[in-house]
């Protein structure tokens, strides 16, 4: 089978529009996740020099490498994790955080909401 020239640039016109659509849809709205935070707040605090709760601080969370958050006593299996926290590292956690690192000391079953998770995450972001 051959394809024109104008039906290859068609397609990937397509996908970059469906890849661009889909990243915007990704996207979350920080001024919500503000809002979705207040659930996390219970056991984390959000303020540069907080000190930490039941969990850690979550300043500065995104890109940061877990278990280091001082002064925080972290379970065995967080300090072997060796993950980054990326937004994407971080939506998987938050979705189930029993399945990305078992034996974690998290009580939360997590977030079923993609929106809210991105608005969430959107809203760590913004904690720098």
């Amino acid at each position: 089978m051959r394809i024109s020239a104008q039906a290859l640039v068609a397609a990937a016109a397509a996908l970059a529009f469906g890849l661009a659509v889909s990243s915007a849809q990704a996207a979350g709205d920080a001024k919500k996740g503000a809002n979705v935070f207040k659930r996390c707040a219970i056991c984390h605090s959000a303020t540069k020099g907080a000190p930490n709760k039941i969990g850690p601080n979550l300043w500065g969370i995104v890109g940061s490498k877990a278990a280091t958050v001082p002064g925080f006593n972290f379970s065995p299996a967080m300090k072997k994790s060796n993950i980054t926290w990326t937004p994407e590292k971080l939506d998987a956690y938050i979705t189930h955080p029993a399945q990305v690192v078992p034996g974690n000391k998290m009580p939360f079953a997590g977030l079923s909401s993609k929106n809210q998770r991105a608005d969430l995450i959107a809203f760590l972001e913004t904690l720098k």
